[in-house]
């Protein structure tokens, strides 16, 4: 009985690690790939230009689950953080916070269709002949 609880436990390990699918940070096909720093400032408000070229960022709705691995993982920062954050820099005149937007199909075609934007989905709403850059993995 031992031996099949310790065959179960990598298999159970593997199952834990697909259903935490990547985020892919995507962008226009004009937008050069990213480091992790220059997502953050992106989706901060503290970068608006990346190799020459102008960048608007989009997230996700609030309660949408890439938004809430994405702050996480990019931005080391839950919604209510991320909603604190931006309130703060409104305030100050600093900025609003990037345009949201429903699901990731709309994402996608936005993406898609202005130069220099810049989203964020899971990996398994990627599919294949879409005119975008995969700029960041995690």
């Amino acid at each position: 009985m031992h031996t099949t609880k310790m065959k179960l436990l990598p298999l159970l390990f593997a199952l834990s690690g697909a259903a935490q699918a990547a985020v892919l940070v995507i962008g226009h096909a004009n937008v050069p790939k990213l480091d992790p720093a220059t997502v953050q400032k992106i989706f901060t408000g503290k970068a608006i230009e990346v190799a020459g070229v102008a960048v608007t960022p989009v997230n996700a709705s609030p309660g949408n689950g890439a938004r809430g691995r994405f702050l996480q993982t990019y931005l080391n920062q839950d919604e209510e953080k991320y909603t604190a954050y931006w309130t703060v820099r409104r305030y100050i005149g600093k900025g609003a916070p990037p345009k949201e937007l429903a699901s990731a199909a709309d994402v996608i075609a936005y993406v898609q269709a202005n130069p220099g934007s810049v989203g964020y989905i899971e990996e398994g709403d990627l599919k294949p002949g879409l005119s975008l850059n995969v700029l960041a993995r995690k």
